[in-house]
Formats: structure tokens, sequence, C-alpha cells
């Protein structure tokens, strides 16, 4: 697989010799072939001759990986799911049917670690489209670790997923608060009945008292309408500093450049106006709300 020459790349400097040694022995059986019951206790094995550490690739190895399968970002990957994934990918029959049971195998017994990897996995393989269900699953699971694994950092979602798989997808991210931003080309597929349906969500939110999550704003773009705009501009009048902040990108993507215009001259909070006044220079993609998450230093 294309990836998998990245993904040696990776463990040549990350592994320690023995797993090296391993890993190297270990290639060699899955290219003899092994049958579903050994493939599956390698791929728990692993876990004894990687660390769970990340893998922080570096940023040569991070346009490496971008250049193998656009929209992979291994940055939140670690050592283990990488080891866990090149040996899938060190099958010799991957586009076989049996190979896309044994994969499948792997989810019956998993643990979270293995899920993951699992999850991680999927783009990498031959014909992806083959482990649509299996993505079904992991992008409706109420488990972030899981969720993520599935949707975020990696093309599979936006790639393969049909509207309604897709929708329920982003919906889902705002459910349990997974981080919509790093969900790969997200801004590629925005459409009207997204719009619709993340702003049903505003309502259903306020209507209980509870705060809008702040990247639910993605979802509108150049679909926001009266509709949209008016609940940004509720945002922007009643919302906290993030809150605030996210709706003036927003605005932005929703084309509404003279009100920010007029919004940024007035601003007194220090990270909204910062926030409006580089949607203004044109940053407000998807992206633009990395600046939002607190959970990324330095937001």
């Amino acid at each position: 697989m294309k990836t998998l020459p990245i993904l040696l790349e990776f463990l040549g400097r990350r592994l320690d010799a023995e797993g090296r040694r391993w890993l190297e022995t270990t290639r060699a059986e899955l290219a003899r072939g092994v049958d579903l019951e050994r493939f599956c206790v390698l791929f728990s094995m692993a876990s004894r001759h990687a660390p769970r550490r990340p893998l922080a690739p570096d940023a040569a190895e991070l346009a490496a990986a971008q250049k193998s399968l656009p929209g992979w970002n291994p940055e939140r990957w670690t050592t283990l799911e990488a080891l866990r994934a090149a040996l899938v990918l060190s099958r010799p029959d991957l586009e076989s049917e049996a190979a896309a049971q044994a994969v499948e195998e792997l989810f019956r017994y998993a643990d979270m670690g293995e899920l993951c990897a699992g999850y991680k996995l999927l783009p990498h393989l031959p014909k992806p489209e083959r482990f649509l269900w299996r993505a079904g699953e992991g992008a409706r699971s109420s488990m972030k670790a899981v969720y993520e694994s599935t949707c975020c950092d990696s093309p599979y979602a936006t790639a393969h997923f049909d509207g309604i798989s897709w929708h329920q997808a982003v919906i889902k991210a705002l459910f349990i608060e997974a981080p919509l931003w790093r969900v790969s080309a997200v801004d590629t597929r925005i459409d009207s009945e997204l719009a619709r349906m993340a702003l049903d969500l505003a309502d259903e939110r306020r209507s209980a008292g509870r705060p809008v999550n702040p990247e639910l704003w993605i979802c509108l773009g150049a679909h926001a309408g009266a509709r949209g705009l008016a609940a940004l501009e509720r945002e922007l009048a009643s919302g906290p500093p993030r809150g605030r902040a996210a709706a003036a990108l927003g605005l932005a993507r929703a084309g509404a450049r003279e009100r920010l215009q007029a919004l940024v001259a007035l601003e007194k909070d220090t990270f909204v106006h910062r926030t409006m006044t580089q949607a203004l220079a044109g940053d407000c993609s998807s992206r633009a709300w990395a600046a939002l998450d607190p959970s990324v230093a330095g937001a």
C-alpha cells in the first residue's frame, strides 16, 4: 500500500532494536500467510513491542504522509497504532475477500486501543469502500476516541460517506464535542441540508438553556441564509468569547463582510477582535477553529 513505506519509516526511527526485529520477522511471517487466529494474535501482540506514546511526526514526515494519502494527518497517532497499521498493510492478499474478513475480525474482541488503531487503518486499505459499514459504526460511536479515529485527521468520511451518513457524522461530532475542524476537508461538503440540521441543533440547545458548540457554525458557510445570519447575530450579541469568535468566523464564511467590518470596529474583547480581523483577512476555513479549541496549545 502507498502509505506502508511511510509507516515503516516512522517505525524505523521510533522502535528500539527489539521492536524493529519483531516487526521484520512478523512481516516475513505475514508474507508467507497466516490463518485468521494468528493474524488477530499478532495484531494484539504488537502492544508488547511498541510504546503507546505519540508518534509526534516532524514537518517533513507530515508532508510525506499527506503526499502519500491526502487528508491523512498522523499527528495524533501513537507509535503502537502505526505498528498495528503496518502489520495489517503487510499482508500480501489485502485486496481479497479473506483479508477483508480478517480485518473485520480484528474489531470483534478489540480493546479500546485496538479499536482506535483499526478505525485509523481503514482509509489506508485497498478498496476502502468495502469497509463502509464498519466506518459507519465508528462514526456513530459516542466514544470520542473511536469517533475521532474514524472521522478526524482522516480522509475516509469525507471521501466515502453518502449524504445521509455524512450529515449524521458531522452532527454527531457536535453532540459529543469531537473536533469538527479536524475532519479532513469538511469544508468541501457543507450544504444546505447540513446547515439546516446544524441550525435545528442550535435552536434545541438554546431552548434547553445550553450553550451552542462553537464548531456548529462551521456547518453554515454559504448556506447560512437569513435564518443562519440571525443565529450568528444572536451568538455575537450574547455568547461567550469563544462562541462570539466562532460566530464571527461564521459571518465571514457566509459572505457577510460588511457586517463583520462594522462589528470589528466596535469589538472590545481582544480575543474576539483578533479572530474577526483574521476572518476579514480570509482566514475563516474550518482550520481557523483550531485557535478556539481549548485542547490545542495556545488556543
